[in-house]
């Protein structure tokens, strides 16, 4: 089987434009689980991307509802892909070959699907990075592009979501008196997308204290986004609790490079300090 990790590293030296999002999101799966049969994944990828152009080419519309609806009736319909609310901590609902299989996934695998079968279908769509929640937004044609935009649950089947029902999601989350605010509805990178959806592995790896298992992880995430000083400092962290003391500081200096004033940085220099006392 071909290692996909190179894969992943020529990712990273891409454009954020030019990221095949599923594609990433499968070599990502690939290295989470390699005895996993991600050939039959990418045909279902493929699936989903050629149903995705025939929708396009049946549905000559500038009509965004009738995208929308046309995408609910082919990924939750059709394809029978869902959001995984019973065993929603499942480490397989964060893994895009695992989703295929099992038809079901977190909001954010589930997002990347429709962002493949949108962008096949030449339809502009992007990542919402909502709080504790990844929504989708479906911008409108041509002239309205700028003008109008549609926010699809597909945790929820692509249920469309109006000011009302993102209020009431961010009061949910964030407390009683928050409010919507502009920079909630943001447009995701590709590449911050992919992040999103390794984070979830991270996070559970963290929780249950398998520290070598997320640093492997985080070295993963570092391939597409080389450029992320966040990372390089959680990289840092986790070797310095695993006391991989070379391994630590040379993610400190990476850190440093990228970030080299501030708070953050001054932390960094204080425990680079503190490490090097370890190796006398």
């Amino acid at each position: 089987m071909t290692d996909p990790r190179p894969a992943l590293d020529a990712i990273g030296l891409l454009p954020d434009g030019e990221i095949d999002i599923a594609d990433a999101a499968l070599h990502l799966a690939r290295v989470d689980a390699p005895e996993a049969d991600w050939r039959a994944a990418r045909e279902n990828l493929s699936e989903l991307a050629r149903d995705a152009v025939a929708l396009a080419v049946e549905l000559p519309t500038d009509d965004l509802p009738a995208r929308a609806a046309a995408l609910v009736g082919l990924i939750a319909g059709r394809h029978r892909y869902r959001g995984d609310a019973e065993t929603y901590d499942d480490p397989a609902n964060a893994n895009l070959i695992r989703v295929t299989e099992r038809r079901r996934g977190l909001p954010v695998a589930l997002g990347i699907l429709w962002l493949h079968a949108a962008r096949a279908a030449g339809w502009p769509a992007y990542g919402v990075d909502f709080p504790c929640h990844f929504l989708l937004a479906l911008e409108g044609p041509g002239e309205l592009r700028l003008e109008s935009r549609l926010v699809l649950d597909v945790f929820a089947g692509g249920a469309s979501l109006d000011a009302r029902d993102l209020r009431a999601l961010v009061k949910r989350v964030e407390g009683p008196k928050a409010e919507l605010r502009p920079d909630l509805l943001q447009p995701m990178t590709s590449r911050g997308v992919l992040l999103r959806l390794q984070n979830n592995i991270k996070a559970r790896r963290l929780r249950e204290g398998r520290l070598a298992e997320a640093l492997d992880c985080v070295e993963t995430m570092l391939r597409i986004a080389p450029e992320d000083a966040t990372l390089w400092r959680e990289a840092a962290l986790v070797n310095q609790r695993l006391d991989r003391v070379a391994a630590a500081l040379r993610c400190f200096e990476r850190f440093l490079a990228l970030v080299p004033r501030g708070d953050a940085a001054a932390r960094a220099r204080a425990s680079m300090d503190e490490l090097r006392t370890r190796l006398n």
